[in-house]
Parts: C-alpha cells; structure tokens; sequence
C-alpha cells in the first residue's frame, strides 16, 4: 500500500493520501487548500487517479482542499452524514464502508470536537490504522468548545469507540502541534493525559477548564469550509 503523510505547517495539520499501489486508484483525508499544488504532485508523480477526497469535520483552522481537489480530479467529496456542508457528494453512515481498490475504510461517528465529526478505521476486519480528525489527538483531544462540541460525548467517542479498537492501531490525527507523526491506540489509553486513569466527570472538568481562543481563521474557515472550500464550483461526480 502507498502511504502518504503530509503536513501543513500554517495550520499543524496532517493529510493522509492512500492507495493499494502506484498507477491505482487513491483517497485522501483532511486536504488543505494551500496545499493543493503538492497533493496534485503526488498524484501525477505516482500515476494515480483520486477517486474520494474526504473531510473528517468542518474544519476551523485551515480551508478544505475538498472542492480544488474535486474540480481538478473530479474525485467525489465525503463527509458524515451529519455534516451541514452543502458540496458534499457523498454523506458517510456510522459503520458505512468505503472502498477504492482494496482498500477499505469504515466510517465511525466520532462526535465530540465537532457534532458531526467522523473517525475512519483502516482495514476494519483487522485494523491496523485509524484516521480520527481531531476528535482524539496524539496525548491529547480535540477542543469541545464549539461547533456543537460536548466534553460528554468526546468522552464516549473517545473511551466506548475508539479505546475499542487493539492497542496496536495506529492513530493518526488530523493535527499535531508538538511534532509527534503517529501513536497508537493503546499509547493513548495508557499515556493520554487527558484520558488515562480518568473518569467521565474528570475529563469533562479538563475540557470545560480548557479556556481556549478560538482559532484566529475560524471566522473564514468555518463558512468557506460548508461550501468544500469552493463555494462557486459545482458537483462535477455524484458517488
């Protein structure tokens, strides 16, 4: 399988580009729109055709990639079945699969950070990685401050989803701002420490005594991301 982790550094976000071999067919997961220019490299260099570009969550940090990507590959967008963005050409169910060429993802509603954020276990018959957006972060969790965040339900996606999976998944999340790549699910059960050793009623007392300013794009990223981050291109692919 080809792997691909790539990084934006404006925003600490990481983009996950995934195909079963070089000439196949690819996904990629949380695309930055100022990064365009080196997903489209990546793709043309190793002879791959886009077949999904997927969002984890709106996103309130950085835009979305989804709509350039969409336009320039004409790949179809995935999100959540409960995202509000109006772009989308595929909406994703809890549990729901998606597949391109022999890989397959399962989608799991991870709400928590956002109300429609959603996780994705690769090779769910056996999982070996997990792309969890900001939902749970390398030694930390995503913020539940806004965006229909709830410390209660990050909690639950976190510990009864999640921690569900083996210890030896490799989680990858949409951000690091400490320059960790990677961990694993049982890292994060056992060195978390928002999460280790603590109770629903503590964690949710972490997060509401997190006191966090919002992120200094969230006032353009929020809207433009509703709209895939193009809100003047149309659907080119239904699927």
């Amino acid at each position: 399988m080809l792997f691909r982790q790539m990084f934006d550094s404006a925003s600490s976000t990481y983009t996950y580009l995934l195909a079963s071999r070089a000439g196949g067919e690819a996904l990629v997961i949380d695309p930055v729109k100022e990064q365009l220019g080196q997903y489209l490299t990546v793709i043309r260099e190793l002879g791959l055709r886009l077949v999904h570009a997927i969002d984890t969550h709106i996103h309130a940090d950085h835009i979305t990639a989804l709509g350039d990507l969409r336009d320039a590959t004409a790949c179809a967008t995935i999100m959540g079945e409960r995202s509000k963005a109006d772009c989308i050409s595929r909406r994703v169910h809890d549990n729901e699969l998606v597949i391109v060429d022999g890989i397959a993802l399962r989608a799991v509603y991870t709400p928590g950070h956002t109300n429609e954020s959603f996780s994705f276990v690769l090779n769910p018959t056996e999982p070996t990685a997990v792309f969890t957006g900001d939902v749970l972060l390398i030694r930390g969790s995503g913020r539940t401050d806004f965006q229909g965040g709830d410390p209660r339900q990050s909690y639950d996606s976190i510990v009864n989803k999640l921690f569900s999976l083996p210890d030896a998944t490799t989680l990858y999340p949409a951000h690091d701002y400490k320059g960790w790549t990677a961990s694993s699910i049982g890292e994060e059960k056992n060195f978390n420490p928002r999460l280790a050793g603590k109770t629903e009623a503590e964690y949710i007392e972490i997060m509401n005594g997190l006191h966090l300013p919002n992120p200094k794009m969230m006032d353009a990223a929020i809207p433009a991301n509703l709209a895939c981050g193009q809100p003047s291109t149309p659907l080119r692919r239904q699927g």
